[in-house]
């Protein structure tokens, strides 16, 4: 599959999961939830939906029609780098500005690690 086509799923996909953490997030905030559990709550939400799609359709890995153990440990390495991060974006938002600042900052951080991401999954995750 060519790069152009690996990259247009992947953030198609990744608008989706973006979509679902961040509503994750701003719901469990609102409801009273402090930004570091919310923001785990919601990355472990996108990603379990990312795994799956990337891992079938992006990179195309199938190993009789499955991915294998070792992808997702990879995925989980990777996932737990980019969730420090993006935890730590978090907080800093929403320490120095306020909770509607950190909902306003939290998608444009996980957009910048999701370029990251892209990387990581198609040269180690997946392969």
């Amino acid at each position: 599959m060519s790069l152009a086509r690996q990259s247009a799923l992947y953030l198609i996909f990744g608008l989706i999961q973006l979509v679902v953490d961040w509503l994750c997030f701003v719901v469990l905030t609102w409801l009273g939830l402090s930004p570091v559990p919310a923001n785990l709550i919601g990355r472990v939400s996108g990603a379990l939906l990312g795994f799956w799609l990337n891992g079938k359709h992006t990179f195309g890995v199938t190993t009789q029609g499955k991915l294998r153990p070792a992808h997702l440990a990879r995925f989980i390495a990777m996932w737990c780098l980019t969730t420090a991060a993006s935890t730590a974006i978090v907080t800093l938002a929403e320490g120095a500005e306020g909770l509607y600042f950190a909902w306003l900052v939290k998608p444009f951080g996980d957009a910048l690690l999701a370029v990251c991401g892209f990387l990581l999954s198609k040269f180690w995750v997946y392969k």
